[in-house]
């Protein structure tokens, strides 16, 4: 596959110059693909909380300026002279990992995600809030055709990374899930797919939140602060408050889990001793790997979930960015060029 047709000129994109500055519209070059990438034609790209902790900085920056953006469907434009596995106009999804060394004991022990050398879509490498983008063609995933584009883009971080979490737990019934927006969507319906029964935990006072969770398939719905009716075999958290991981271990029933799914989370408060004690585990996701998405969309492909997707147009980033701060969404946030 060469490179032949690679569009010359400009694109849009919302570049980030300066953690805790807005991301500013802007027209840049086109990327020309390296032998090993693609260049994509962007179609949909979901809005991430790790985008707003780039923009808030709350995650040291990688490079300057940036496009974020890692849940990214796209169409496949052209291709270096080294890729052989994709022909043009075909669909692909690009998520958070973006390369990894590929000969550490990490990568050589199906622990890519935890490389040194790892690089991460949207973070080392320019994401898709931009028309157009490279994407190294061994880390990217054929999607469920199932899903349009602004429906499979939250599959690709939300879904991926809900999904470790999820598998992490192992094969529990009680699944407690602290945060409800993007990932807990997704994973609520999976949970109760498989037969699980999900408590699902919210702001206080969302009742608008607990209700969505409730109509998704959650036998119970209340606030962050609230105990639930029975203890829980496990408890993951999407959202980044440290407070939360004490009161997640205090939900649990002993020999059970407490799981946090995110890349950033405010500082943990001290804890007694005595809600890790009876052989509790508390431990983190980081990242994914390919064979978590390739697992993962081939459950999405056999059972279709109900993906809630708010959409901006590419240039109102910002006011997506916001609207998640403010815990504004139900469901995820997709940007479309």
């Amino acid at each position: 596959m060469g490179a032949a047709s690679t569009p010359r000129g400009q694109m849009r994109a919302m570049l980030l110059e300066r953690p805790g500055g807005p991301l500013r519209a802007a027209r840049v070059a086109i990327p020309v693909p390296r032998p090993w990438e693609l260049l994509l034609r962007v179609a949909a790209c979901g809005v991430c909380r790790t985008d707003l902790h780039l923009v808030d900085g709350e995650l040291a920056p990688h490079r300057s300026p940036l496009i974020p953006g890692h849940e990214v469907v796209a169409q496949v434009v052209s291709g270096g002279a080294a890729v052989r596995d994709f022909v043009p106009g075909e669909r692909v999804g690009v998520a958070w990992l973006g390369g990894s060394c590929g000969h550490c004991d990490y990568c050589t022990s199906l622990a890519e995600n935890l490389c040194d050398q790892a690089r991460f879509t949207g973070y080392d490498l320019n994401g898709g809030y931009a028309e157009y983008m490279v994407a190294d063609a061994r880390y990217v995933f054929r999607l469920p055709e199932r899903y349009d584009a602004v429906h499979a883009a939250p599959l690709l971080c939300a879904g991926l990374i809900g999904y470790r979490a999820y598998a992490m737990a192992g094969p529990v019934r009680r699944v407690g899930l602290y945060g409800f927006g993007a990932a807990a969507h997704i994973l609520c319906q999976l949970a109760r797919h498989q037969g699980r029964v999900v408590y699902a935990f919210t702001r206080p006072g969302d009742e608008q939140g607990q209700r969505f969770a409730r109509a998704l398939g959650a036998h119970w719905a209340g606030g962050s602060a609230d105990s639930a009716p029975d203890p829980l075999d496990t408890a993951i958290l999407f959202a980044p408050d440290g407070k939360l991981v004490p009161r997640a271990l205090s939900a649990i029933r002993k020999g059970g889990s407490v799981i946090c799914a995110g890349i950033h989370m405010s500082e943990l408060p001290a804890f007694p001793y005595a809600l890790l004690w009876g052989e509790r585990i508390l431990r983190s996701v980081a990242n994914l790997t390919r064979a978590d998405g390739e697992a993962f969309f081939r459950l999405a492909a056999e059972f279709p979930l109900r993906i809630h997707s708010t959409v901006f147009p590419l240039e109102q980033a910002n006011e997506a960015l916001a609207a998640l701060r403010a815990g504004a969404i139900e469901g995820a946030a997709v940007l479309v060029p």
